[in-house]
């Protein structure tokens, strides 16, 4: 483990421009911001208090159709903050969950789901009785993120996760 962070930090510091070298080098103005885009503007910000997630835009055949703030699945009672999309009978939901503090606690959550990774972090699956497969993961200590869709939509559910982060500004 030693050797590996050796090496980690002599590629970050010879990364940083090493003291050698004696060239003058102008002061290089700061990049100035995009302006922001409607889909940043136009998408659902979830919170847990202070730790906020934003959700992207979501294809336009699905109409916002309300929103939820209870999961049966849940092993305990947490507060749960989320938003409901339809398309006729075809649901996606998307949501936070508050108050899981750690991984093991998180892989409790939810019995019969199966425990996996995403983008590193714990992360659930697990199917409902109503035909909602169901995609949880802990984005951060205090925070994870819910998604649910029937069957016609689980094809969505990968491209509205790598969407999903924290709010800009």
């Amino acid at each position: 483990m030693r050797r590996l962070a050796a090496v980690f930090l002599t590629l970050v510091l010879g990364g940083c421009g090493g003291g050698d070298q004696q060239e003058a080098r102008e002061p290089v103005a700061p990049p100035t911001p995009a302006p922001a885009t409607e889909s940043v503007t136009k998408g659902v910000t979830l919170s847990c208090g202070r730790s906020k997630v934003r959700v992207p835009d979501l294809p336009p055949n699905l109409e916002r159709a309300g929103s939820f703030a209870r999961l049966p699945a849940l092993a305990r009672p947490l507060k749960v903050r989320g938003a409901l999309w339809q398309d006729g009978a075809e649901q996606l939901r998307v949501g936070v969950v508050c108050g899981v503090r750690g991984a093991e606690q998180f892989a409790t959550l939810v019995a019969r789901s199966r425990l996996t990774a995403y983008r590193g972090k714990p992360a659930l699956r697990w199917n409902s009785r109503g035909g909602l497969r169901n995609y949880m993961w802990l984005e951060r200590p205090g925070t994870a993120v819910y998604i649910a869709a029937t069957p016609a939509l689980a094809s969505q559910v990968r491209g509205i996760a790598a969407g999903i982060g924290r709010p800009a500004g």
